[in-house]
């Protein structure tokens, strides 16, 4: 359940932004962790429920972690569990993970205020 923890903090973070306003989309950049696109627009549209944020897009950008291999010195972004664990280039095992998770509310773009008539 940590990805309706991470919408439940994209919406509380985009509502309070938003000032009242009407949000019709977010820009998330994840960095560090895997996650799973469908999984987070479905989760975003539960939290946004009954909020500003109601009906918003989500633009997700997911930025694969980095892993470092003690053994052949290259460094590379992990595309999948196995690069997680054993170095691509070399095969050898005494890889570390470099990339703190983090999660950016990039951008949040808002429905068109109404003009106001003096």
């Amino acid at each position: 359940m940590h990805e309706m923890g991470l919408c439940d903090a994209i919406v509380d973070a985009a509502v309070r932004r938003a000032g009242g306003r009407r949000v019709t989309g977010v820009r998330v950049s994840v960095a560090g962790h895997p996650v799973d696109p469908g999984v987070i627009d479905q989760g975003f549209r539960l939290a946004a429920a009954g909020t500003v944020a109601e009906g918003a897009s989500v633009e997700l950008v997911v930025r694969p972690p980095s892993v470092h291999c003690r053994g052949c010195g290259v460094r590379t972004d992990a595309t999948d569990a196995l690069s997680l664990a054993a170095c691509p280039r070399c095969g050898g095992i005494d890889v570390e993970a470099m990339d703190a998770e983090e999660v950016v509310l990039e951008s949040i773009a808002f429905e068109p205020a109404e003009e106001r008539r003096s």
